[in-house]
Parts: structure tokens; sequence; C-alpha cells
């Protein structure tokens, strides 16, 4: 964790550094006002820091604050940076077909200040744009057909929250909206694969009471996010359990014959020494396999040992990058990290894009969602993708 962070504001402040240096190349500034600026910049790179420790020490006014503006500012910040680099690479490609052709393309290459000025309105677009998607809940069906689900059972529906990341920035508003589309769907199971809950939990009192409003005819459960661990795996596992979700770490059940269900530990638990550490493996054998096995797991990571010992796994964590172009540096980390994905030996993936946001309370070209899988009863076994 200490190295994802040092990594992390490395290149956080990385790219302000660059934000720094354009805007003082095409507005050109005195001393006075590159030292307030630094320091503006400066706050912006330490918000993260400064909202946790609002928050511990119960500011909750200045840690709220400092979320949304902080957050949002790292939004724009990426989408400015992402947008710029492309214009400069642009840039360098005229230039040096300009070397190479001997053509003047300056014209095109040299007006910085409009460059710049198109990079922040494009930028600002965006986040505004993001902001308002962030809200707008989809709903992604997969049906899936199975001789493992009992005819007389007419089939069944599963309803997938994840990343929720309930605390400063997703909190009543927000998760009323994502728990009115499950109620709309009436399923007969509701599960969270992780981060369910972000940061500390004092403020998030009355929020389980939404949760148990819904009360599908075979339960609810979870499993830990790596966020759960960050937040303090105790009061996490709390919340979830007043929320009225049975957690699964490291552990299973056969659901009235029709089904198995088994959850695991995220492995962020494994650096705080609090982690469920029972192999997969292991723990899938145990559970009879003519049943339909679905296996939570928080990161879409399937282990090649396990592929045939379950049916589905529901996944979640990347959000799908959250704010494009971020996708392609998780597709990096995580290449099955959205969608629905077929291992062989009927074993099938699906990560979602996440119901909540971490972090910047926007979603650029990555809308947020509730899966559906509606498990039917066939002769044929075979999954259809996302509709």
């Amino acid at each position: 964790m200490s190295l994802f962070l040092a990594t992390f504001f490395l290149l956080y402040g990385g790219m302000h550094f660059y934000f720094f240096q354009k805007t003082r190349y095409v507005f050109p500034f005195g001393i006075k006002i590159g030292i307030f600026f630094a320091t503006c910049l400066l706050i912006m790179v330490l918000a993260p820091f400064i909202v946790r420790l609002s928050e511990r020490a119960g500011h909750e006014c200045i840690a709220r604050f400092m979320a949304y503006a902080g957050y949002t500012w790292m939004a724009f910040l990426f989408l400015f940076f992402s947008l710029s680099i492309l214009i400069d690479g642009c840039r360098l490609v005229l230039y040096l077909a300009g070397l190479i052709s001997q053509r003047d393309f300056s014209s095109l290459t040299t007006p910085y200040r409009l460059f710049f000025l198109v990079s922040i309105v494009c930028s600002l677009s965006a986040v505004v744009y993001g902001y308002f998607e962030a809200r707008d809940i989809r709903t992604v069906t997969i049906v899936i057909r199975t001789e493992k689900i009992p005819k007389e059972a007419g089939g069944l529906k599963i309803a997938q929250i994840s990343d929720v990341h309930i605390g400063l920035i997703v909190g009543e508003e927000r998760l009323k909206k994502i728990l009115n589309v499950v109620k709309k769907e009436n399923p007969d199971i509701l599960v969270s694969t992780g981060d369910l809950v972000d940061g500390q939990l004092d403020h998030l009192d009355g929020l389980a009471e939404l949760f148990r409003e819904i009360n599908p005819r075979y339960g609810k459960f979870a499993v830990t996010g790596n966020h759960e661990f960050y937040a303090g795996i105790r009061n996490a596992v709390d919340f979830t359990e007043k929320a009225g979700f049975r957690m699964l770490r490291g552990e299973g059940l056969t659901i009235l014959g029709l089904m198995n269900i088994v959850g695991v530990d995220d492995i962020a638990g494994k650096t705080a020494g609090i982690y469920k550490d029972i192999s997969e493996k292991v723990l899938l054998s145990g559970f009879p396999s003519e049943k339909f096995t679905l296996l939570l797991k928080h990161r879409p990571v399937v282990e090649k040992d396990v592929v045939g010992l379950f049916d589905l796994q529901l996944s979640g964590h990347t959000h799908k990058g959250q704010i494009f172009p971020f996708r392609y540096l998780t597709k990096l980390f995580f290449p099955t990290y959205a969608g629905y994905f077929s291992f062989g030996s009927n074993s099938r993936m699906y990560a979602s894009r996440g119901s909540g946001t971490w972090g910047p309370p926007i979603r650029f070209l990555t809308p947020p969602e509730v899966t559906v899988i509606e498990l039917v009863p066939s002769t044929m076994d075979e999954g259809q993708p996302p509709r």
C-alpha cells in the first residue's frame, strides 16, 4: 500500500508540475503569483490526506468540502493532462513531418494559448457532463442458461451492486438512486462485491436502514473489497451486517438446495493481518458441483486452478477506469477489467463498472450500473453477453 501511495502521489505531483509549467508558459506571471499558484496546487496534491485527517479529527464539513474540491480537481487535471498530452503529441508529429517534407507547419503547431484554452474548456465540459453521468444508474442484464438450476425453480434473478463507496461523496441521495434500481428489479438475491463503504463510518448513521428496505427471498450477501480494510474492517463489517447482508469471508453456503454462494476476502486484508486466507480451490471443492456455484470476489482475477469449480464469478474493483481514458491504464493491470468473460469448463465472470464513484464524484463515458443476472433453467448451457 505504501509503494502504491508513493507511486500515485509521484505521478499526481508530476501532473501538477506539468500544469504549472504549461500555465506559466502560456500566461507568464511573476514570483508572487507563482508562489500563490504553486501553493494552491500543493494543497490540491495533498487534498486526499487532508480529507482523511479531517475525517478522523471529526471535522466533517472540512472533509466534505475538501473531498468535493480536491477530487473534482483531480478529475479535471487528469482530463486536462490526457488531452494536452494528445495535442502535444500531434504537434510533435506535425513538427517532424515538416522537417522531413521541408514544409512549414508552424501555423498549426505554435498557437500555444489556443491549445491550452481548448484543453481547459474541453476538460471543464467533461467534468460537468461526468458529474451528471455519475448519477445516471444503468441496468445491465445478463442471461445465463444452465442445467444446474432446477426447472421447478422457474429461474433466479440476482442483482449485483459493487464499489458503491458510501462516504463523504456518495451519501443518502446517491444511495437511494442505486437502491431504487434494485427495488425495481425485485431480485431473488442481492450481492455486494466489495467497496460498499469508503472512509470513516461515523457519519453513515441511517444509511444501513435503506438497505433493510430490500429483502430478497433468498437473502443478501457481501464480500470485502480493499476499501473495507482501508476504512477499518470491523466497522465496515458491522455496517454491512446492519444493512442486512451476510458477509462471506472465505466461506459459503448452499441456498435451499438451489445453488452455492461462495465469497472470499480481498487481498488488501493481507497487509492488515486480518485476511481470511483460504485457497479458492479448497473452498470451492467443498461444495456440490451439480449445483450452480456463484463466486463473489472483489477483484476481477480468475485463478487458473479454480476454472471449472465455479459457474459464475461476480467482481468489481476497476470501475472500468471511471474516467475515460483511464480505463486503458486499468486494463494493463486487469486484462478482464470490465464486462462478461467465458473461461471454458462452464466458468464465467462478470466485472461490474461499479455503482458509485471513488474519489472524483464524476464518471466520464463509464456510467454506473446495477447488474442483473438471470439464471434460466435450460438443457443448453450458454452465456449471453450483456445487453
